[in-house]
């Protein structure tokens, strides 16, 4: 249930709060009102205004939360926001919104740093620290969700953490967003790096989450020298565990690639790739997302040009795999994909209330 003996707000289940009011004397329909609080018109505890007052500090005193705000940073767009969190040993987490005008997503960690050590990513270069819990993916979700206007119809665990690595507390987040809150599972992409055996068994699961593979190379060599874990699930065993997944599931699968100048965004590379995934299957087959390679304190690499993106993107596009070029978002606070790190200064902004998320 959780990572200690105490009954946390985002991890107790609906049957544990109904419990608890139960054992205060409260009404069955208070434990209504307190879910509907907490998940279907998520909102800070304290706003809750069908819950009188004095139950709702018990309940505030009662369920606490799993994540202390550490600071918090947003763009000067005003649309994409961060969260650094201190879970309660100390481990450090970062949480990313991204608001459009008729939606929102959370880009969510599952795991406090990573030990997958991807040479360009903040989070890698940082190391691996534990793995989160149920109630600490969760509560990244609904706090991010009372900072934004529009609904989150979207959530990307894309943060912190290889989400496969950490299995069973991944799937049991997705199935509660997708119960709990009414996120689609469609809308749901879980990332990997390439866990064969978590891909596998991704496959075997009932909701039709979307998967995406960062793959970053075409051959084992190059990926390998970005992605170590390619030594242990080389390419061909990675797509292999992708295709089971697309013809279990009816998705098209996304692959990610950081395109890296000088590194990775060659004519001749991008023929290599298009050569791997035109012929990918599954509907659609695959689909390609091109990421801009967003700077890293750890790693000398730069983006790729927008022309020679353009070139890349054309290229595959001619070997008949669809392929859209990334607008990265948050960069000057560290909040774009790669950036994410447990530990280290956030530019402080003044952020509202909302945007504290508390």
């Amino acid at each position: 249930m959780t990572r200690d003996a105490t009954l946390r707000r985002y991890g107790a289940t609906r049957a544990e709060l109904g419990q608890l009011l139960a054992t205060w004397g409260e009404h069955p329909y208070r434990a209504t009102q307190l879910w509907d609080a907490l998940y279907r018109y998520p909102r800070p505890l304290e706003g809750a205004t069908t819950l009188p007052r004095t139950l709702r500090t018990r309940l505030g005193d009662a369920l606490p939360l799993s994540l202390e705000l550490v600071t918090a940073a947003t763009a000067r767009d005003q649309m994409t926001m961060k969260w650094l969190w201190a879970c309660r040993d100390g481990a450090q987490v970062e949480t990313v919104l991204m608001r459009y005008p008729t939606r929102a997503t959370v880009c969510v960690s599952s795991q406090a740093g990573c030990a997958m050590a991807c040479t360009f990513c903040a989070t890698g270069q940082s190391g691996f620290e534990r793995h989160l819990d149920v109630a600490e993916i969760v509560e990244q979700v609904v706090r991010a969700a009372h900072a934004s206007p529009q609904r989150v119809r979207n959530v990307v665990f894309m943060g912190m953490g290889e989400p496969l690595a950490n299995y069973d507390a991944t799937w049991s987040a997705v199935l509660r967003l997708h119960a709990d809150l009414g996120i689609s599972a469609r809308r749901i992409t879980v990332s990997t790096v390439g866990v064969v055996p978590g891909i596998l068994r991704l496959a075997k699961e009932p909701l039709p989450v979307t998967l995406a593979v960062s793959l970053h190379a075409a051959r084992d060599e190059e990926r390998t020298a970005l992605v170590p874990l390619n030594r242990r699930y080389p390419i061909a065993d990675v797509l292999d565990a992708a295709a089971t997944f697309a013809g279990a599931r009816g998705r098209r699968v996304t692959f990610e690639y950081a395109c890296i100048a000088e590194v990775n965004d060659s004519a001749a590379q991008a023929d290599a790739l298009g050569r791997l995934l035109g012929a990918f299957p599954g509907p659609g087959g695959a689909h390609v997302n091109l990421i801009p390679l967003n700077p890293t304190e750890g790693f000398g690499g730069v983006a790729s040009t927008s022309p020679r993106l353009r070139a890349f993107a054309d290229r595959l596009r001619a070997h008949g795999v669809t392929t859209t070029v990334r607008r990265n978002r948050g960069i000057e606070i560290s909040a774009a994909c790669g950036q994410l790190r447990s530990r280290g200064a956030i530019p402080r902004e003044a952020p509202s209330s909302a945007t504290m998320a508390t």
